[in-house]
């Protein structure tokens, strides 16, 4: 533990003794072209942030869930000859779990990839 401590002290003196050089030798002559942020060589337009619809983060979130799921049946097949019948009834209810919260997301519309069209309730009606 001891050479673990002395370690990440003698690589934290280091960085900033390294940071200190840097900017104290370092050049400086400011320019416009330099004090810019760099696009990959292509001039930067507009607002740098992107709003991206909620259905995105969804659908990523989604693909995590069965990604990972898929790696648990991977896994259950390698053991499949280990783990016997009960380890066959144990990935099933697994399975029928997340077909169940797949049938659910998909009723309540999470994997609707266009834009949504909703109706108005009366009251809220604008008239034209």
């Amino acid at each position: 533990m001891f050479s673990l401590a002395v370690y990440t002290l003698l690589v934290m003196v280091l960085l900033i003794l390294i940071l200190f050089l840097a900017s104290w030798l370092g050049e400086k002559k400011p320019s416009a072209d330099k004090l810019r942020p760099y696009e990959c060589g292509v001039i930067p337009t507009g607002s740098a942030q992107l709003r991206y619809p909620v259905p995105f983060y969804l659908v990523a979130a989604f693909f995590l869930i069965f990604d990972v799921e898929t790696v648990i049946v991977f896994i259950w097949a390698i053991a499949f000859k280990q783990l016997g019948w009960l380890g066959w009834w144990r990935i099933s209810f697994f399975i029928i779990v997340l077909l169940l919260s797949l049938f659910y997301i998909w009723k309540k519309g999470g994997l609707e990839w266009g834009p949504v069209t909703r109706l108005m309730p009366p009251e809220k009606k604008i008239s034209s």
